[in-house]
């Protein structure tokens, strides 16, 4: 990717996080929803946005469905204006459950290590 679609979805990552976190929508709002990163076409014509979920994959699932449906236009118009952009990206967001398995990675790395502290 070139540096300046790497920047663009940086800057992409960092405004989603703070508007998806900011939607009223109780669909998404309980979902405690984090964008992972995002991946932007050369041209910067289309973003695909990972979102996970603390809750689990279905949750992500779940708000990436009402993303795309009903949010993706919202989000599209305040990227547009935040970023000042000559063309703003296409949005699809799509479920990720890499927090999921981190979270149960760090569970299972301090049961580890409260096992080893109880053998010594």
């Amino acid at each position: 990717m070139s540096y300046k679609a790497d920047r663009t979805a940086e800057d992409i990552k960092r405004l989603l996080t703070v508007l998806v976190g900011d939607l009223k929508d109780p669909r998404v709002r309980d979902g405690m929803l984090t964008v992972v990163r995002t991946e932007v076409a050369h041209d910067l014509s289309f973003c695909k946005a990972y979102i996970s979920s603390l809750k689990g994959i279905e949750t992500a699932e779940q708000a990436c469905r009402v993303l795309n449906d009903s949010a993706k236009g919202f989000l599209r118009g305040a990227l547009s204006e935040k970023l000042r952009l000559r063309k703003t990206p296409d949005l699809r967001f799509i479920p990720d459950d890499s927090i999921e398995k981190s979270f149960a990675m760090f569970e299972k790395l301090r049961q580890a290590e409260k096992k080893s502290d109880d053998d010594a």
